[in-house]
Order: structure tokens, then sequence, then C-alpha cells
């Protein structure tokens, strides 16, 4: 036991990665009794969420101290958010375009269009983030109207002043007993994506991947560069850190993201990582990575202008200029309304494909390897939250300035 502990959970992480693919390969459908050790670990996950993301963003925002500090940080952020998300949805479309994923692609083997989900228009997802039962939306863990409930909730503590010292110490406290339990379920996290990425190469296999491997590929590029590139330029000018070291010590959320493929579900893990390798102060992490776990979906955005330009190259249409400023546009506002859940971009894929008039059969097509994709894109969606929390933070003096240094040399 005393020689596990001594293995860093990093390489742990990185042994159980490779065990996964390798007994998908070996064991096939097989290995899918392995299944319920990932569906264990994602329950743990899930069953943290709502009280951690409750309780950190109501600190989180009380904690600011005045309205004035709050608007500067969150300006900040809204303004992060957009910025990365429009670079991550131009990157797409010229991958989309250098590469052409869609050409030669056979689209009558497509099958059976999947029922899509109801998406709504944009001005109601943009309504239904506000609860109109508070308690409803913490027992049916709807993690937008939580986050928009537990805001206000922060906003309102910060306007009372010392009267709502209880609920902010009640807040405080909930947020550490989540935080403890968190560093627990995290012990778990090699067996949890074990038991989670093994079923799926083993269901899967190669056969479903290589009439889209060219799609996959491009996706995956695609979210390299944007990690490699825009993420590491915005953490080595803004955030004052060696973009090795902040990979480094992103990765365990980076991987628990693409084996979970949920944003929400790897929030506590990033939590942990943010502040305990990247030096990001608890008041700035339990206000940025909730609200990025949501809103800021990079790799959803670029998987969005892929997949359309996939779509159309597939059917022989050609975008228009217009067309596909309204790709950066949805691509960018939609990918809020994706809630941080697993497959949720293949329904927000309905509503970009209808707003540039292209067929829906493609879809039928994407869904057999959506899933593939959806790893690539929710491990570049929570490195961007991270990249995000630390310039932020180091923007506000609340990043240890000595920790990249201290790190480095350790």
């Amino acid at each position: 036991m005393a020689k596990t502990e001594k293995i860093g959970l990093l390489p742990q992480i990185l042994i159980a990665f490779v065990a996964a693919i390798l007994a998908g390969v070996i064991f096939g459908p097989d290995i899918k009794i392995v299944q319920p050790l990932g569906d264990l670990f994602l329950r743990l996950i899930q069953f943290i969420i709502v009280p951690l993301v409750a309780s950190s963003l109501i600190v989180g925002v009380a904690s600011t101290g005045n309205m004035k500090t709050l608007g500067r940080i969150g300006g900040k952020t809204i303004g992060y958010y957009l910025g990365t998300t429009l670079v991550a949805v131009t990157i797409g479309l010229f991958a989309g375009l250098l590469f052409s994923p869609g050409t030669g692609v056979d689209i009558s083997n497509a099958g059976e269009i999947p029922e899509a989900t109801e998406t709504g228009s944009i001005t109601d997802i943009l309504l239904n983030i506000i609860p109109t039962n508070p308690l409803a939306s913490l027992s049916s863990g709807n993690i937008l109207q939580i986050i928009f409930f537990s805001l206000f909730l922060g906003v309102g503590i910060t306007m009372v002043g010392k009267k709502a010292d209880p609920v902010y110490h009640f807040s405080d406290g909930l947020a550490e007993v989540m935080y403890k339990i968190t560093w627990v379920i995290m012990k778990l996290i090699p067996i949890g994506i074990f038991g989670l990425l093994a079923p799926i190469i083993g269901e899967y296999g190669l056969s479903v991947l290589l009439p889209l491997i060219k799609l996959i590929s491009v996706v995956a590029i695609a979210c390299f560069v944007h990690a490699l590139v825009t993420y590491s330029v915005a953490v080595k000018t803004l955030g004052k850190m060696n973009p090795i070291q902040f990979f480094k010590g992103i990765a365990p959320a980076s991987l628990v993201a693409f084996s979970t493929q949920s944003s929400s579900g790897t929030l506590p893990v990033t939590i942990k990582c943010t502040e305990d390798n990247l030096g990001v102060s608890k008041k700035i992490s339990s206000f940025i990575l909730p609200l990025g776990a949501t809103i800021n979906m990079d790799g959803t955005s670029l998987y969005l202008s892929v997949a359309t330009l996939f779509t159309a190259q597939a059917f022989g249409v050609e975008l228009s200029i217009g067309q596909m400023l309204m790709v950066v546009l949805i691509a960018t506002l939609g990918s809020i309304g994706t809630a941080g859940v697993p497959g949720a971009g293949l329904v927000m894929l309905v509503l970009v494909l209808t707003a540039v008039n292209l067929p829906l059969e493609a879809i039928a097509l994407i869904a057999g390897v959506d899933r593939f994709m959806d790893m690539f894109r929710t491990a570049t969606n929570i490195t961007g939250d991270a990249a995000g929390a630390l310039i932020i933070g180091k923007s506000e003096n609340e990043a240890d300035q000595d920790f990249d240094s201290r790190t480095a040399a350790s």
C-alpha cells in the first residue's frame, strides 16, 4: 500500500488510461463487466456536484466583498470566456475548410436520424436559466438554475452584510466539507477511468471509427491546436505561468474530463487541481470554475463548427460567408445552453444545422462517433476553465505569484 501511495495521481491516471484502452481492444464487449466501477465513480462525482457548486459559488461571490469587485471579476470572466470561444470556433472553421472531413463521405449509410431533443429558441434557453422554484432546481440537479440561484444568493449576502454572516458561514462550512469529500473521491479516479473507458473501447472498437476517422481526427487536432496555442499564449502572457507547468498541473482533471465526457462532472477535480497545482485562490476558483463548467464550452463550440462544415461538405453544399458568421454566432452563444452534460453537443448541433438550412441526416452518422469526439472537446473545455481561473486570479492578485517557480523547481 505504501508503494502505491508513492506513485503520484497523474501517473496512476495515465496507467489506468492505457490499461483501459488495451483491455477494451483485447477483451472487446466482454470488458463491460468492469462498467460498474465506472458507474460507481460517476455516481460519486455526481452526488457532490450540486452541493459543491452551490456552496462554492455562494462563497465565491460573497467573498468578493463588494459589488464593484464582483462586477470587475465577472466582467473579466465573461470577456475571457467569449474571447476564447470565438477563437475556438474560428479554429474549428479553418480546420474544417483545410482538411474537408466531409468530402467523399457516403451519407446514404447514415441510417435513421436519432430523435432530436427539444432545444427551444435562444430566448427559451435563457429564460429557463431562471428557476421558478430553487428547491426543485436543487432536487432535479438543474445546474444552470442552481448557478443562477447561487449567484443571486451570493450577491444578496454581499448587499446585506453582517446580518447575513450565518448564511455565509454555513455555505463556507458546507464548501469545506465538500472539498474534503472531493479529496477522498479523487483517490478513486484511476479505477473510475478504467471502468468508464474500457467498456467504450470494447463496445465500439475500431470498426465504427474507420468510416469517420477523418472527422474525429480533425476535431482532435483542432482541440489540441486550441489548447496548445491559445491557452499556452494566454497562460504565458496573462497568467505569467510556464505553459508546461500549467498543463502538467491540470492534466488529472483533463484526463477525468476525457473519460467522463462531462465538464460539470469533472468540476470537483478541476477545482482541486486549479487550487493545489496552479496556486489559484479558493475565492477565484469557487466563482469562476462553476461558471466555466456550464458556459465556457470552447471544445463544444469548436466541434459544432467542424461538424457543420462536415455536413455541408458531405451534401455538397457550399456555405456562404453569412452562413459561416451565423455558425460562429450560434456556436458561441449556443454552447452556453449545453450545460456541461455528456452528449449535449449533439443536441446543439441540431440547432446549428437548422439555422444554416443544412440537412439533419448527417447527425445519424455523427451520432455513432460523437462520444469519441466528446472526449476531446470536454477535455478542452475544462482546460480552458482552468486557464481562465489562473489568468483572472493573477489579474486580481489572487494567484500565488511564486507558485510557478516553486513547483518547477520541486
